[in-house]
């Protein structure tokens, strides 16, 4: 079997960069999803705050997941639900299996890997204590409650304040559950600012931040939940533990693009992203194969996902109609002071349009500071900020002209306090 784009992956990364790759004049486009339903975590998420960016109005995740459903129809990309991608080999040839066609080997002009991330889990962070019913990662609870019907439990901690935690305080709080506390072991959120207010402040739930959960009571289902406060190395400081009578604990510990599949590849992994190093198309380092969403890196706002996603559909299908990027000129991006990564990590001079939009997170709370581009020893670009925080990711605008006139082949990112 030959498919011109072969996208794996239909969530909302894999959505819309097939919806483009179709509209870009790809010939023939194929999403395996190995869920029974498109729309991936989008499903699951009833709250609203999606679209604000893209569509200019509020929708929840159904709504979102929705919209693309209804452009994808109007296409003609074909689906194949309940299909597991096995392996991606040389010469980009897809091994995937499903009930209906059995084992398959589909050859593809182009591949875009939209597998989207999972949640880190109680293994990952090593929670001292027993090991009862009752914990669950709080994307699983929101599943159960949202999707399921199934009510996860009635006094609940939550560990961890990225914005699944956040939006499940609310969510169980508004099933009748008792939240008692949100715990974060960084002495900030990891949230958007609009969940921490509309999540736990609206609700009265406290935060309780530079704590953590030092153990685990509980038999057959949680009992007690033991959370101390850390110092400045993140260690339980002694004397510090409030016990916590509650019979679950979510984790919302953090996210990691679920890139198996890249791995087993062989593609080109970035350590601080975990997602796959990316060029200014979205193109990883096996030629062919793009990469867009979660799966590259972690996104806050599901609007971002999908221009890059856009980017990288259109991209998949100029290689299936133009052939590789031109060799030429390479200049490398790296983060500097107070940037933890960026996104994409290289950029090809002859692949780019007249600018390229940059992704990057900051190590911390920044207030009224300047981002600078660098080479090194010429300042090429500044953008100022009131306020920068973790739990948001920035995007800046880097012009083509002031790339070209960069000195040696690396551009740096970093933070800088206004003068």
């Amino acid at each position: 079997m030959k498919v011109e784009v072969v996208v794996i992956g239909g969530g909302p990364a894999g959505l819309a960069a097939a919806c483009k790759a179709w509209e870009q004049g790809a010939k023939s486009v194929l999403i395996l999803e190995r869920d029974k339903e498109l729309g991936g975590i989008l499903n699951q998420c009833i709250h609203n705050g999606f679209g604000l960016h893209y569509f200019k109005e509020e929708l929840t995740g159904p709504e979102y997941a929705g919209r693309f459903i209804d452009l994808l129809g109007q296409t003609g990309v074909q689906v194949k639900l309940d299909t597991m991608v096995l392996a991606i080999e040389e010469g980009r040839k897809v091994h995937c299996v499903n009930p209906k066609d059995g084992y398959m080997i589909i050859e593809a002009g182009a591949i875009v890997l939209a597998m989207g991330c999972r949640e880190r889990t109680r293994g990952a962070i090593s929670i001292p204590g027993e090991r009862p019913a009752g914990i669950f990662t709080a994307g699983t609870a929101q599943r159960y409650v949202n999707m399921e019907g199934y009510m996860v439990g009635k006094r609940v901690v939550i560990l961890g304040s990225g914005d699944i935690g956040l939006i499940m305080a609310r969510r169980m709080t508004l099933e009748g559950a008792k939240v008692l506390a949100c715990v974060e072991l960084m002495p900030y959120s990891g949230g958007l600012n609009r969940n921490i207010v509309q999540c736990l402040q609206d609700y009265n739930i406290p935060l309780y931040l530079s704590h953590t959960v030092t153990d685990i009571k509980g038999h057959d289902r949680v009992e007690q939940v033991v959370v101390s406060k850390v110092d400045e190395n993140r260690r339980p400081i002694p004397g510090t533990e409030m016990t916590f009578d509650c019979d679950t604990l979510l984790l919302s510990v953090g996210l990691l693009p679920e890139n198996e599949l890249t791995r087993a590849a062989g593609i080109t992994l970035d350590p601080r992203t975990r997602g796959a190093v990316v060029y200014e198309n979205m193109e990883t380092s096996m030629p062919g194969v793009f990469a867009c969403g979660n799966v590259v890196h972690v996104h806050d706002l599901v609007d971002y996902v999908t221009g890059e996603s856009q980017k990288a559909g259109t991209a998949a299908a100029h290689f299936v109609q133009h052939g590789e990027t031109p060799d030429g000129r390479v200049l490398e991006l790296k983060n500097g002071d107070r940037v933890t990564y960026t996104v994409p990590q290289k950029l090809r001079l002859a692949g780019m349009d007249r600018s390229v939009g940059i992704f990057f997170r900051v190590s911390n709370i920044y207030e009224n500071v300047e981002i600078q581009v660098t080479d090194g020893k010429t300042v090429l670009c500044r953008f100022n900020r009131e306020h920068v925080a973790p739990g948001e990711m920035e995007t800046i605008t880097l012009p083509r002209v002031l790339a070209e006139k960069a000195e040696g082949d690396t551009l740096t990112v970093q933070i800088v306090d206004k003068a």
